[in-house]
């Protein structure tokens, strides 16, 4: 590739002056080819596919040895992918507007599934990937770029009615605009007290999308909505730029606020006597049967967990359990050795979930507080809360290689020494052991290795044999504390150069 040539507008239009049009030459104009050189940003693009019951997407996601990211393949010729602009060999950005880059490929492919019909994926080319990649390009800016500075997510509102203010909130329609409605709001009251926020959008109530409503449609629906009404809602100027880029506005892509039940992640470390709980398949008054957690042990991994009796089970290691025998749970419990991932929801939150349309499994704890870090939102009180040299402190991080490994990726900085964590794997030994992305890596196996390289961290994570211990700190908090020369206890180490890209594998 030769070397770019930066031009200034000026320099443009001079060249166009001095050239006469010759429709014979076509593509062949040189102004044409110059101003295409001029600009070799990588351009990310945006495919919206939308599929009815049954059918496909029509495309695979998968990890190859030979190339980066997470590889779009076996694109069905006139499928819904295709017809979206998908096309084979893409690599993929985000997905509902959460960057997925960084993220392991067993999660990645959980969100596509809990996206339901409609999935908003922002890919770019594999040729630009690869060299933007090379050229150590920022890919979340690149992602965050496509939308514009400034642009926030949707908010997934809980408002429960009280007695002063009621829900504290109404609907103006637009003038000149269908299906469009302004947020007007009783100051200090439940709506406003719920994460909305006056003149925000509506987009959606109680599961059901407001573009088609007219305003005494939507007003009917209000006086139906009784004590409780959730609502998806964004501000006007975050709706305008989804609305030029043509970026559909989801649940899936909200940030929750007020919700009243959330699914929750339950890392469970098994003691001399098991997990300490027991799973049934119970049938609810309903008729539909669901595997529910029951019989739980007075201070067992289970209780120390916080696992509630008659919690329903969603996932085992992040695979659903919806379409799963009873025995074939158990067996993947089995399988997990000493260690488990267990995603469970009370009957009353799968209950509320269902009747909106919507998968409980898309807002879990511990995914709001990743969602929540991504857009730059305020902290909750808890995290306020914590003082700034607990945030400091570094954490040892100690457990067993699983079925698939120890279920972690490193990195580093090619031009100096030192490690952080690269990517997790969902439900792996790591992320139960508490392994976050961006960590700083201060020891391995009691060996500090803040000044060694890769290859040798690799040699002391591979020496622990079955087992490794990390000492970890935030990054961000690890480089501030480096730059003001404060010593840290002692710890960590790294691994392989694959392909020029010092990423670690120790899956």
């Amino acid at each position: 590739m030769g070397e770019k040539h930066n031009m200034s507008s000026s320099e443009v239009i001079g060249l166009t002056e001095k050239f006469t049009f010759n429709p014979k030459e076509g593509i062949d104009n040189p102004v044409m080819v110059i101003t295409d050189t001029a600009d070799s940003t990588p351009r990310p693009h945006l495919c919206v596919l939308k599929r009815e019951e049954g059918e496909s997407y029509g495309f695979n996601l998968r990890v190859e040895t030979d190339c980066h990211g997470h590889v779009i393949r076996n694109v069905v010729s006139g499928g819904i992918a295709e017809r979206s602009g998908l096309q084979d060999g893409d690599r993929l950005l985000e997905v509902n507007n959460y960057y997925v880059d960084d993220v392991s490929h067993t999660e990645v492919a959980r969100k596509i599934k809990l996206s339901g019909h409609q999935l908003c994926l922002l890919v770019l080319n594999g040729e630009q990937y690869e060299r933007a990649l090379s050229q150590g390009q920022d890919l979340r800016g690149l992602a965050r770029a496509y939308k514009e500075e400034g642009c926030k997510p949707p908010r997934l509102c809980h408002v429960t009615r009280d007695s002063v203010s009621g829900l504290g909130i109404s609907f103006t329609p637009l003038e000149g605009e269908k299906g469009r409605f302004s947020v007007s709001l009783v100051a200090g009251g439940a709506a406003e007290k719920a994460g909305v926020c006056r003149g925000d959008r509506l987009v959606w109530m109680n599961g059901a999308m407001v573009s088609h409503l007219t305003h005494s449609a939507l007003s009917r629906m209000m006086k139906k909505c009784g004590n409780h009404i959730t609502i998806l809602v964004i501000d006007s100027e975050s709706e305008n730029i989804y609305l030029q880029k043509r970026i559909p506005i989801l649940p899936a892509m909200a940030v929750p606020h007020n919700m009243p039940f959330r699914a929750r992640r339950l890392q469970l470390v098994s003691g001399p006597e098991g997990y300490g709980f027991l799973l049934r398949l119970e049938k609810t008054p309903s008729g539909r049967t669901y595997h529910v957690l029951r019989e739980i042990d007075r201070d067992s991994p289970a209780e120390r967990a916080g696992m509630q009796d008659g919690a329903i089970l969603l996932e085992v290691n992040g695979e659903s359990v919806e379409s799963l025998r009873h025995d074939e749970i158990v067996e993947r419990v089995r399988l997990s050795g000493q260690q488990v991932s267990l995603t469970a929801i009370t009957a009353s939150g799968l209950e509320f979930y269902t009747q909106l349309g919507l998968s409980p499994l898309l807002f879990c704890d511990d995914d709001t507080a990743e969602k929540e870090k991504q857009h730059n939102l305020p902290a909750s009180e808890e995290v306020q809360s914590s003082s700034e040299s607990d945030l400091c402190r570094p954490r040892l991080c100690a457990f067993q290689k699983g079925p698939l490994g120890f279920g972690f990726n490193l990195s580093c900085d090619p031009q100096s020494p030192g490690a952080f964590i690269r990517k997790v794997a969902f439900g792996g030994p790591g992320q139960i052991a508490g392994l976050t992305v961006g960590d700083a890596v201060i020891e391995v196996n009691g060996k500090n290795v803040e000044q060694k390289y890769l290859e040798e961290i690799i040699m002391l994570v591979n020496k622990g044999g079955d087992s490794v211990s990390l000492l970890l700190m935030d990054k961000t908090k690890y480089n501030k504390m480096k730059m003001i020369d404060t010593p840290t206890t002692d710890v960590t180490e790294r691994e392989q150069e694959e392909d020029g890209n010092y990423e670690i594998s120790v899956l």
